[in-house]
Formats: C-alpha cells, sequence, structure tokens
C-alpha cells in the first residue's frame, strides 16, 4: 500500500494510522496517539497528510458520543479511496464474472456461488467454539471473520428486563473492512449470503443493519441474545485479532 508524497520514513507510520482506523473505527487523534505510542504532534502530523492525500477524511463526532467541556474533538474516518490501498480480494475480473454468470444463470445462480463463498462462516464457527467455549456466539463469529480479513469486533447492546428474572438484549458483529465490498455493490447476493449463513451457524433470525458495500462506514449484524446464551460484559470488546489463540 503506497500514499502518494510520502516520504519513506514516514510511510509504515501512516500506514499504521490508517489500519488502526480501518480495525477500531473513526477515531480521535487522541485516541490514535495512545493507540499507536505516538506523541499528539505526531500523530496530526500523519493525520494532515493523510487528509491531504483523499486516505481520511474529518467528521464531527456522533451525537451520542459523552461530551466534556468545549467543543468535542472531530474524529478521522477512512474514506474510499483509503479503503482502496488495501488488498482486495476481487477485482474488475470477478464483477465481469459474475455479470456473465447473472447472464446466463440468473440471478439464482450468483447467489448460489455467494453461499458457497461463504463456506467459511459454518467451517471455521464450531472449530473457533470448540477452541474457546467461552466466546460468545458473536465473538466467534467475529473471530471466523477476522480471520477472513474483515477486521471484525462485537459491540454488546445493554440488557433488557422482558419480566421475572428473564433479560433480552443483543449484540452487534461489526466489520470494518469487507475484502470484497467493490463487487458486493453490484451484486449484493455476496451480503445476503453472509447474512444467512450467519443466522444458519446460530439457528436464529439476525439482521444486518449496515454494509460497506452500500456507502456505510462499517458493516453491522445485529445478533439477538437467545436464553442459554453467555452475554458478554456490557462494553464494546476489542478488536478480535486482539483474542486469537
Amino acid at each position: 500500500m503506497e500514499f502518494e508524497g510520502i516520504a519513506s520514513g514516514d510511510q509504515p507510520t501512516r500506514e499504521r494510522v490508517v489500519r488502526s482506523i480501518l480495525v477500531d473505527g473513526p477515531s480521535t487523534a487522541a485516541a490514535l496517539a495512545e493507540r499507536l505510542d505516538l506523541t499528539p504532534a505526531a500523530v496530526r502530523r500523519h493525520l494532515d497528510h493523510l487528509l491531504a492525500d483523499g486516505a481520511l477524511e474529518m467528521r464531527d463526532p456522533r451525537p451520542t458520543a459523552s461530551r466534556g467541556r468545549g467543543r468535542p474533538a472531530k474524529v478521522f474516518a477512512i474514506t474510499e479511496a483509503g479503503r482502496n490501498h488495501f488488498d482486495q480480494q476481487y477485482d474488475d475480473l470477478a464483477v465481469q464474472a459474475l455479470r456473465y454468470l447473472a447472464e446466463t444463470g440468473g440471478d439464482e445462480a450468483v447467489l448460489e456461488f455467494a453461499r458457497r463463498r461463504v463456506a467459511f462462516i459454518e467451517r471455521d464457527y464450531d472449530v473457533i467454539t470448540a477452541s474457546d467455549p467461552d466466546l460468545t456466539p458473536a465473538e466467534a463469529l467475529a473471530t471466523v471473520f477476522s480471520s477472513e480479513g474483515y477486521a471484525a469486533s462485537v459491540r454488546s447492546l445493554p440488557l433488557l428486563s422482558t419480566g421475572g428474572d428473564s433479560t433480552a438484549g443483543a449484540e452487534q458483529l461489526c466489520q470494518q473492512h469487507c475484502p470484497v465490498s467493490h463487487v458486493a455493490h453490484e451484486f449484493p447476493q455476496l451480503c445476503e449470503a453472509e447474512t444467512e449463513a450467519i443466522g444458519r451457524v446460530l439457528g436464529r433470525h439476525v439482521q444486518r443493519l449496515a454494509t460497506i458495500a452500500h456507502g456505510d462506514g462499517v458493516c453491522t449484524t445485529c445478533i439477538p441474545h437467545t436464553p442459554g446464551d453467555r452475554i458478554a460484559a456490557g462494553v464494546p470488546t476489542g478488536s478480535t485479532s486482539e483474542r486469537k489463540s
């Protein structure tokens, strides 16, 4: 991955900055400095260059973000151009091949191909849960997806009382990167097949809330808890890449 106009000595650090945002999502300069063990001045210098190159964009923080005194800090998010610097598993040839498949076999043929492509979800899920039974279902899936290049993590949502001693809640499977997003933009069957496979391995209905392929910053799937699930702590978990066995 090469960014324009970057001295060779700065290239590795700027790649680290972009990858950190890719994995952890939109971040403030202070958060990046802490994660990457850089001084605030150094991280801002790299951010300025990445903004100028179009690899990053500056956004207002989410309204739900905690606010202290003064104006909340801006966050830096990766742009489509920034994503393009990272390897894509499928290129124009894949799009052309799927167009041909759609023309000759119809949409169902494309969906069948998409289902075969995500066979790794069912193949690896049982292996992961057997090797680390303390993972929640969403955490196990995040490990599966991260091993395939999706930079996945889990966010736990608040538990809600449903009467008596029972509770209901959900987890969000967040994929900060999608190696097939360019192809999925034209062929949403790829996203549909992923969602189907997630629901199938968990034995429950799940809902895809957002996708990178259609312009969202992250692919997000809501996974409702069911009785017997191990419930994660009520705070966002880190990237499962930190928990790989």
